[in-house]
C-alpha cells in the first residue's frame, strides 16, 4: 500500500520575473497531488501582494486550488524553514540557479542550506514554466539502503499522478565490490562474472520492494532496472541526464557534517550539479 506522502505543498514567493512560472508550476502539482499550497513570502503582508498573488493563481480557481499566503519577516532560511514546520509541509518547492554553460544548474546558497536542513522533502526545479511541460521519465535511486523502498514507492506514486510512462530505478554499486585486479583475460572474466553476479542479485532485491507496489500504480508504466557501476550521486546524476530524465527521485541525505561538503559525494553531487528537476525525499 503506498500512502499519500505530500499532503501539503510549499514555495518561497520572491516577486522576481520567475514568479509567475513559479506559481503556475506549484499550483499544477498542488492540484494533481491534491495537495494544499503554502506561499511563504519573506517579508511584511501587504493587500497589493496578496492581490498580485490571488490574481496569477486565478486561471487556477476552476481546479479548486486550496491555498494559503504566509508572511513571515526574518532570514530567508529561518523563515522558510520554520513556516514549513508551522504548516507541517510535506514538500517545499525551491528554484536552481543557471550556470553560465546552458547546460548546467546548481543550488543557489539559500536553497542550499534549505535543503541541507530541511525536515521534509524538496523539489528543485531547473526551468519553471508558465506552460505545463509534461513528465514522462522518471529515474529513481534504487541503492541498498532502509529509504530506499519509500523512495521507490513514492516515485510510482508521483508518475501516477502527473501521468509519467516510464520509471528507471538505478542501482548505484560502488566498484570496491569487484576486488579483481583486471590484467589478463582470465581475471578479466572473474570480474565480470562478478559483476554479473552482483547486477542479478541488486535486481533480486529490487524486484522484491516492486512486488509490495499495488498494481494501480505500476500499471501502464514501463519498469527498467539499470545497474551501474561508480561513485554513488555522481553516476545516477550522469544518467538522468543522457537519458533525459524529467524528474529524477533520491534518498533525503542523512545529516551531514564540514566534512561531507568539503568532500562532496551522493546528494552533494547532484546538488553541485543538477542533471533534471530534483525530488529529495525525507
Amino acid at each position: 500500500m503506498i500512502l499519500k506522502p505530500f499532503k501539503s505543498i510549499g514555495i518561497g514567493v520572491a516577486f522576481s520575473p520567475n514568479l509567475k512560472a513559479n506559481l503556475f508550476e506549484a499550483a499544477r502539482l498542488s492540484i494533481f497531488l491534491n495537495a494544499k499550497l503554502y506561499l511563504i513570502h519573506v517579508g511584511d503582508a501587504s493587500e497589493d501582494k496578496i492581490s498580485t498573488l490571488k490574481m496569477i493563481l486565478q486561471p487556477f480557481k476552476k481546479d479548486h486550488l486550496d491555498f494559503e499566503v504566509v508572511f513571515k519577516t526574518g532570514d530567508p532560511v529561518d523563515v522558510i524553514l520554520s513556516v514549513s514546520e508551522e504548516k507541517s509541509i510535506d514538500l517545499l518547492i525551491l528554484g536552481a540557479v543557471q550556470r553560465e554553460d546552458i547546460l548546467k544548474y546548481y543550488i543557489g546558497s539559500i536553497a542550499r542550506k534549505i535543503t541541507r536542513q530541511a525536515r521534509c522533502s524538496i523539489l528543485l526545479l531547473i526551468k519553471p514554466s508558465v506552460n505545463r511541460v509534461p513528465c514522462e521519465h522518471i529515474v529513481v535511486n534504487g541503492l541498498k539502503d532502509p529509504k530506499t523502498e519509500l523512495a521507490i514507492s513514492t516515485a510510482f506514486y508521483v508518475a501516477k499522478h502527473l501521468s509519467a510512462n516510464k520509471i528507471t530505478i538505478v542501482e548505484e554499486i560502488n566498484q570496491d565490490q569487484i576486488s579483481v585486479k583486471v590484467d589478463d583475460d582470465k581475471s578479466l572474466r572473474k570480474a565480470t562474472i562478478m559483476k554479473e553476479r552482483i547486477k542479478l542479485r541488486e535486481n533480486t532485491r529490487i524486484k522484491e520492494i516492486l512486488s509490495h507496489i499495488p498494481e494501480t500504480y505500476t500499471k501502464n508504466i514501463t519498469v527498467k532496472l539499470q545497474p551501474i557501476f561508480g561513485r554513488k550521486g555522481y553516476s545516477i546524476g550522469h544518467y538522468a541526464q543522457i537519458s533525459r530524465a524529467d524528474l529524477l527521485v533520491m534518498n533525503g541525505p542523512k545529516k551531514m557534517t564540514f566534512w561531507d561538503r568539503l568532500f562532496p559525494h551522493d546528494i552533494e553531487h547532484i546538488l553541485t550539479e543538477l542533471p533534471t528537476d530534483v525530488l529529495i525525499l525525507q
